[in-house]
């Protein structure tokens, strides 16, 4: 089913699993999630939050595939979170149906539902679904965006069923390259910049205010409390599709060399974590 302006800004596909709960708060949260339009109408034009990729590549289907080694996808209900355009959901459909994605920026939502179906404008942390609607939600890059992460993980949690698994890709600090750009003296200047996440934090998130980064003890502390125990948590290299794209024996080299480095101590210093968390019991 296709999403467009008339029919489907602020609703969800007739077969999305939908909230039920006559909980109040709950209620709430559905409510909030016909908000989402507006939030991201507000966010949208202003600042990037991260630009999902408009091509698929060895990259992204790597990154597909480090996690179906760990848990399987086929015929599981799967939900994206900060979908974009929905890329992701588009593969993941050829392995089960019952796949979703969800993004506040209305536009990439649009533009991705001309194409993919199961795509909605919402917010990661007001869900718009009922307990154990799924049974895995991945966060590619983007909990360094939102703007409380234990909300949206306990969202996260909430829908998920137990036993059910989160899979998360965060920013690695220990990545020699800010690849979010900067801001410097008021202006955004596009780019990978070299050791700015080695700087203490408070000068690093002056010149980063838009994107998180985060140690391995950042990824304990975030995890803290929250219903959910680790399946795999490592550190992963980019796919170096771009520099393959334009210089193919160096990108080649770059895929070799440093993808089986994540199987050594020079993990450290790959692009992101991969982390995959199972629900480890229900919430009262």
């Amino acid at each position: 089913m296709h999403m467009t302006e008339h029919d489907n800004r602020g609703t969800a596909p007739e077969d999305y699993p939908a909230e039920t709960s006559t909980d109040p708060e709950l209620t709430q949260r559905t409510k909030d999630y016909n908000s989402a339009r507006i939030f991201a109408d507000a966010h949208g034009g202003s600042e990037q939050l991260g630009v999902p990729s408009l091509t698929w590549g060895a990259g992204q289907l790597r990154r597909i595939h480090l996690i179906e080694s760990h848990i399987g996808l086929k015929n599981r209900r799967i939900l994206d979170v900060g979908c974009g355009i929905g890329a992701y959901v588009q593969h993941l459909r050829t392995m089960s149906e019952k796949t979703y994605g969800i993004d506040i920026e209305w536009d990439r939502v649009s533009q991705g539902a001309t194409e993919v179906p199961g795509l909605v404008v919402a917010s990661g942390d007001a869900l718009p679904f009922g307990e154990s609607s799924f049974d895995v939600i991945i966060f590619n890059e983007v909990l360094e965006h939102v703007t409380d992460q234990q909300q949206t993980l306990l969202e996260a949690a909430r829908v998920l069923t137990v036993g059910g698994h989160i899979v998360i890709f965060v920013p690695n600090r220990g990545f020699p390259f800010e690849t979010h750009g900067i801001y410097w003296r008021g202006t955004y200047h596009f780019g990978n910049y070299p050791f700015v996440n080695y700087l203490p934090m408070t000068w690093r998130n002056k010149l980063v205010p838009h994107a998180r980064v985060y140690s391995s003890m950042d990824i304990k502390l975030l995890l803290k409390g929250l219903p959910f125990k680790p399946i795999e948590k490592t550190i992963i290299y980019p796919g170096f599709d771009g520099i393959r794209a334009r210089h193919d024996r160096l990108g080649w080299l770059l895929q070799n060399l440093l993808h089986r480095s994540e199987q050594t101590p020079l993990r450290m210093f790959g692009l992101s974590h991969f982390i995959i968390l199972e629900r480890t019991e229900k919430q009262t």
